[in-house]
């Protein structure tokens, strides 16, 4: 069997920081639907607010029109609710309730750099386990972050997320979605799975840029495709968590593009020169 040779994008520190333009305006997007998200607010009003902050930075929806084959997405978010994991559509009559969670995943266009990262949300008092779901997501994410900069190969991200989740008690780690290499398209390589050995996959090196994006779920793994052929459901109808952030790998840690604070406050020493001069 034949392995595809994997053609990893190398930024410049130019490169870079053009990415992190595109990277705030993410942030700020996630800012203002954090805000908006309340009961009886719809995911389509959401999806205004996203697109209207993108365009006001002179950005463009990364996700809008974004087509893998059976027609483009219609939306700049995709605003994912309890048991949908990944790729759901705004729409006016998803309607959002207390003890609800949702996935807000937006990517944004920068002067031809992309930015993209995903955050979940709780909607009023939501269930002690499912604001645990919400804890460890996170927790995976930024284990699998400060794995960047400090393991040999990809496997570690992996595995520190892998790790991260199965420490924390019985969950399912999402199978057939993971993170990516991003830059000058949203999705390039690497894929990145959220499970594996450490010693897996290409040697990391300064100049990549990653989205690390664990989705994890109250029961199994499983996963289903709804009609509309973009929503990815659990299997077993249980709650799902997703977050995400875009990083940059420098020669001295780890820039977290997406984060307001270039994730200073949480990787500390594992930060970067460039994101520590910015706080």
């Amino acid at each position: 069997m034949f392995r595809r040779r994997q053609n990893i994008q190398i930024k410049t520190t130019e490169q870079i920081r053009k990415m992190r333009k595109a990277g705030l305006v993410v942030a700020d997007v996630h800012e203002a639907v954090r805000n908006a998200a309340a009961p009886g607010v719809s995911t389509a009003e959401l999806d205004r607010i996203a697109e209207e902050t993108i365009r006001s930075a002179d950005g463009v929806p990364s996700f809008k029109g974004y087509d893998i084959g059976w027609g483009p997405y219609p939306g700049s978010i995709c605003s994912s609710i309890n048991e949908q994991v990944v790729h759901a559509i705004p729409a006016e009559d998803q309607v959002l309730k207390d003890g609800d969670v949702i996935s807000v995943d937006v990517g944004a266009i920068v002067d031809g750099w992309h930015g993209d990262a995903a955050i979940t949300i709780e909607i009023g008092d939501v269930a002690p386990e499912v604001r645990e779901l919400h804890r460890v997501c996170d927790a995976s994410m930024w284990a699998g972050i400060r794995a960047a900069a400090t393991s040999k190969r990809l496997g570690g991200i992996s595995n520190a997320i892998e790790t991260t989740v199965d420490g924390a008690g019985e969950y399912g780690i999402v199978e057939g979605f993971g993170g990516h290499g991003i830059g000058t398209e949203m999705h390039q390589d690497p894929h990145i799975l959220n499970y594996g050995e450490p010693n897996d996959g290409p040697k990391l090196k300064p100049g990549m840029c990653l989205a690390i994006e664990p989705m994890i779920t109250l029961g199994s793994p499983d996963t289903a495709e709804l009609e509309d052929q973009w929503t990815i459901v659990t299997a077993d109808g249980s709650v799902a968590a997703h977050t995400e952030h875009s990083i940059a790998l420098l020669s001295d840690g780890i820039w977290v593009l997406t984060a307001p604070d270039g994730g200073v406050s949480e990787l500390g020493d594992l930060a970067s020169a460039m994101a520590r001069n910015e706080s």
